[in-house]
């Protein structure tokens, strides 16, 4: 029996007598697992299925042991136990530098939900509702600037989209050079980001070189001085007290005891927020996708162009985030020990259930590496199998959001521009520093009226 064979046999045996023990993984070195995971995770994360099945170990320099999951009542599992028995703070250390440690999705419970409780109000009911016609304006203005007939990338564009959209949300008709401001300090924060030179520097050292990288503090702190200097003018002028953009509204939340957001855990929030860049590259992937099947963008654009409901969009948007979802992973870390993936795991392990994992189960999506949204024409969404957004009391609070953003921009776009692939071959995944991309950014052309 050959070593790897020794020590899963081992692994087996302690969890079968109710002790701590992790499922088999790859042995190879914790630095190489990191370079694996940092460099071609999706890859990475295929090959460790098909050898050691819905659950195993990986261990990574900086980030320790994880436990990857798959199976859907693991998910399940996770997704359903005690908030307080899983923590994400320590789990998320990556990306407390960007997103402020004072984030509501770097916060532990209980005060997470507490925290949450005071930010959902803007994403659902009646503010939803006043967003759709502002998201459809940004878009059509944005369509009307792309060339004809000549190949553009169509990544670029959904940013400037979905960061008009959320500029707009966050801080209302406030006038072009005060937006102008933040808009280009994000602009450079997130040109910093996806410099893809930044991947071989990550797997080396760790996220916590992130923090102490000069270039990156003085990104961000343009960031945050832009915003929080909006926040601190709208104070002194009296104006958050009567506005319904997001600046206002957060500012007038209170806690039960009656104490406002601090200028830190505001500022982190609306830093959160305007970090947009999940729904841009799901709209870039849906295009991709789109244009490499023209009978279903054309399905679309019939629907669409009748002024139907929109079921086949929807339908497209919900296989869109199953093929190419945000993030591959989703981690926690286990407070106490817990029976995931057949194993007792130990407590201060990471619990990683797997967004692309689920999403390519043959059990549960055939032909699952096929982007066929009729799956989901009259089928409702799998609550653990069906997880773009995470799931549980941390699910995603912007997902209803970012769903209505997708649709509006998909039905101005197939609405008014006929688009077509630039190129024969479907676009492959690119790694940037915070986001899978199409390799070639979603090259498209416009065709001419």
């Amino acid at each position: 029996m050959n070593s790897l064979a020794v020590d899963d046999a081992q692994d087996a045996g302690a969890a079968g007598k109710g002790r701590p023990a992790l499922p088999p993984g790859p042995r190879m070195p914790a630095a190489v697992q990191a370079w694996q995971w940092t460099r071609s995770p999706l890859p990475f994360l295929d090959s460790c299925r098909r050898r050691y099945g819905d659950a195993f170990t990986l261990r990574m320099s900086h980030s320790g042991t994880w436990v990857v999951l798959c199976d859907p009542e693991d998910v399940k599992r996770v997704f359903t136990a005690d908030p307080v028995q899983m923590g994400v703070a320590e789990a998320n250390a990556v990306l407390g530098p960007l997103l402020g440690r004072r984030s509501v999705m770097l916060l532990d419970e209980p005060e997470h939900l507490t925290r949450r409780k005071l930010i959902l109000p803007p994403f659902h009911g009646r503010h939803m509702d006043s967003y759709a016609d502002m998201m459809s304006d940004i878009a059509r203005r944005e369509v009307a600037r792309w060339p004809v007939g000549e190949p553009f990338e169509l990544w670029p564009r959904m940013q400037a989209i979905t960061l008009e959209v959320i500029m707009r949300i966050v801080f209302g008709d406030v006038g072009h050079d005060r937006l102008n401001e933040v808009r280009t300090s994000i602009e450079q924060l997130t040109a910093w980001l996806n410099d893809p030179r930044r991947l071989a520097v990550l797997s080396v050292l760790g996220p916590r070189w992130i923090a102490s990288d000069r270039g990156f503090r003085r990104a961000r702190g343009r960031v945050e001085q832009a915003v929080l200097g909006e926040v601190r003018r709208r104070r002194m002028e009296g104006t958050d007290e009567v506005g319904g953009d997001i600046v206002s509204l957060l500012g007038r939340a209170r806690y039960e005891n009656g104490a406002p957001l601090t200028d830190k855990d505001l500022g982190d929030e609306l830093i959160t927020l305007l970090s947009d860049g999940p729904t841009s590259t799901s709209l870039a992937w849906a295009f991709e996708r789109l244009l490499r099947h023209p009978e279903k963008l054309d399905r679309l654009r019939e629907e669409v162009r009748a002024g139907e409901q929109d079921i086949y969009l929807d339908a497209v948007v919900k296989e869109t985030l199953r093929l190419c979802p945000p993030v591959p992973v989703v981690v926690r870390r286990l407070r106490e020990p817990e029976w995931l993936g057949g194993h007792l795991i130990p407590a201060r392990t990471v619990v990683a259930p797997s967004v692309y994992l689920m999403h390519r189960r043959e059990d549960v999506y055939p032909d699952a590496g096929s982007f066929l949204p009729e799956r989901f024409v009259g089928q409702a969404t799998g609550t653990y199998t069906w997880i773009p957004f995470g799931g549980g009391v941390r699910r995603c609070l912007a997902a209803s959001f970012a769903m209505q953003e997708m649709k509006r921009v998909l039905r101005i776009v197939i609405g008014e521009v006929d688009l077509r692939p630039a190129g024969t071959r479907s676009e492959g995944v690119a790694r940037s520093s915070i986001a899978f991309v199409p390799d070639r950014r979603a090259l498209a052309v416009v065709g001419a009226a």
